[in-house]
């Protein structure tokens, strides 16, 4: 026997929600999906999560929002993190920082756990260590005992770095998936001790695009110095993201048994009929 969860990659701004509101209840319905995480840190105008925003992603089939260096881009998150408990913030953030970096949700009759960490190569170098955290984590929580799955958004830029994250979680999660860098990477597999993985599940968003933005601000910065606004691009959002399916048996209860990527929608190349 098996479940499956549905994650998606990165709600870049309203091409992003407007793909997930159109795309996701018909698609969760069709795969069969008992839980959708999403990465819901630019889904405020492409910087942060707002309440309003939240509520609008949770309408569209959305169970539990994680976030990434984006985290308190936008007003009053401190409030919002310690009131809304279906978002996870990473982990690895000082102690101190309002919300939490994991937790586990009653959905569809399974005990799913969900735990958000980030990178940093390339990233905050204020962080803890990412790889600390997830083995504190390890040594107090069990897949298959604790939780009947366990899904990791590995928030991070370099790709070495979600590989090796990768490696250590092997065996003790049902997922990890990098976000962060908005582009959907073709290395799906599962892992020698059965944990799913994949680099990054891409975002949902406008991919006509610089990671979502509009390319005219985007070039100005690589081209000279100077300040310039950018602006989130308008056009048809793909839906991208990772289906894992989770093993109900009792000697791999939590491993994965399949897992492959979901882009529906817009310009990329589609997965789903």
């Amino acid at each position: 026997m098996t479940f499956k969860i549905l994650f998606l990659g990165d709600i870049a701004a309203r091409p992003g929600r407007t793909a997930v509101q159109e795309l996701l209840p018909n698609l969760r319905e069709k795969l069969g999906v008992t839980a959708v995480i999403a990465n819901g840190e630019n889904a405020a105008g492409g910087f942060g999560i707002s309440h309003a925003v939240a509520q609008e992603v949770y309408a569209a089939g959305v169970d539990v929002i994680t976030l990434g260096d984006h985290t308190f881009d936008q007003k009053d998150m401190d409030i919002f993190l310690t009131q809304e408990k279906r978002i996870v913030r990473p982990i690895n953030y000082p102690h101190g920082t309002p919300g939490r970096g994991f937790a586990t949700y009653e959905i569809g009759g399974k005990k799913i756990g969900v735990f958000n960490v980030m990178g940093r190569v390339f990233m905050r170098d204020s962080l803890d260590c990412p790889f600390q955290a997830s083995r504190a984590h390890m040594m107090l929580h069990k897949l298959g005992e604790h939780y009947d799955a366990m899904i990791v958004d590995a928030h991070t830029e370099a790709t070495s770095e979600i590989a090796a994250l990768g490696h250590i979680w092997d065996g003790q999660a049902s997922l990890v998936v990098g976000t962060h860098t908005h582009i959907p990477t073709a290395d799906t597999r599962i892992q020698p001790k059965g944990t799913a993985f994949q680099s990054d599940a891409g975002m949902c968003g406008y991919y006509e695009s610089s990671l979502g933005m509009d390319f005219e601000a985007v070039i100005k910065r690589f081209e000279r110095a100077g300040r310039f606004a950018m602006q989130p691009a308008s056009g048809a959002g793909t839906l991208s993201g990772v289906l894992v399916e989770v093993s109900e048996e009792k000697d791999t209860k939590g491993l994965a048994t399949a897992v492959r990527p979901i882009r529906v929608g817009g310009v990329l190349s589609q997965t789903e009929e």
